[in-house]
């Protein structure tokens, strides 16, 4: 891309999160303009870093990619039940894209670029993965669905009882409530995200790609973690992710220290 076609995918990002943030402050409670705008800092965030390790074409098809099928799948989920189970979204989460709150394919894209960018470090020590088939590819994609459902083990029950972002129409499940199913799904999602991604751009490392900005997505998703930690209501839930996001933080942050020496 040229330096005035950066300049105007830069611009045309700005203003529809500027639209999305105002929209929600002029219609919806200060809670929901709150996620809102976090759920938009973590997608700039992941966008910046893609933009910064693999170049704009590169972070663009990502973000297409990821938002497509999220949305796709969120609006199967909460409309005919299926990946996730049967769901109906609240007012919570802000405006709608059909009956999916915008803010959501827009956190697939961040958590789908954070899970792959840590996959590859904890397998290769390199914030993308190295060339190669497609074992390569499935191998990437798997470990960063993990990464991702991994999050969702407290994130769910968080969203679902204490926000009341979506009402579930199974209520008791073998997980704090929440069916199994929806593991399935979040690991079917995200697998079908990178793996997709990694299949269409065959990304690789920008030459001199600054190092902060794969150490950025490890510390949003060392936040995240923090976060359910800190806000669970139940005590099991809040030591679940200092364990099943705590370890793979901690080994793609020294992966991460390894790979910006080298």
């Amino acid at each position: 891309m040229g330096e005035r076609s950066l300049s105007i995918d830069k611009a045309l990002a700005a203003a529809g999160g500027i639209a999305l943030a105002a929209w929600a402050a002029t219609s919806y409670p200060l809670q929901t303009l709150v996620l809102v705008l976090s759920s938009l800092a973590m997608a700039g965030a992941s966008l910046w870093s893609c933009r910064e390790l693999l170049g704009a074409r590169s972070a663009w098809t990502f973000a297409a990619i990821a938002a497509a099928l999220g949305w796709f799948a969120e609006e199967m989920g909460s409309t005919r039940g299926w990946f996730f189970g049967h769901y109906t979204y609240t007012d919570v989460l802000g405006p709608r894209l059909g009956s999916v709150p915008i803010v959501i394919p827009l956190m697939w894209f961040g958590l789908a670029h954070i899970g792959a960018l840590m996959a590859s470090l904890l397998l290769w020590r390199t914030p993308v993965p190295p060339a190669g088939g497609w074992k390569t590819l499935a191998l990437a994609a798997f470990l960063a669905a993990l990464l991702v459902t991994a999050f969702d083990l407290a994130a769910d029950p968080y969203f679902v009882y204490q926000l009341k972002a979506w009402i579930m129409k199974e209520t008791d499940g073998d997980w704090f409530g929440e069916t199994m199913w929806g593991f399935a799904g979040w690991m079917t999602v995200s697998f079908t995200i990178v793996a997709l991604f990694l299949a269409v751009d065959k990304p690789k490392l920008r030459p001199g790609a600054d190092a902060a900005a794969a150490l950025v997505p490890v510390l949003v998703y060392g936040a995240l973690m923090l976060f359910q930690a800190a806000f669970s209501e139940r005590p099991e839930l809040r030591v679940i992710p200092l364990f099943a996001m705590g370890i793979p933080l901690l080994v793609a942050t020294v992966a991460w220290s390894q790979w910006r020496r080298a």
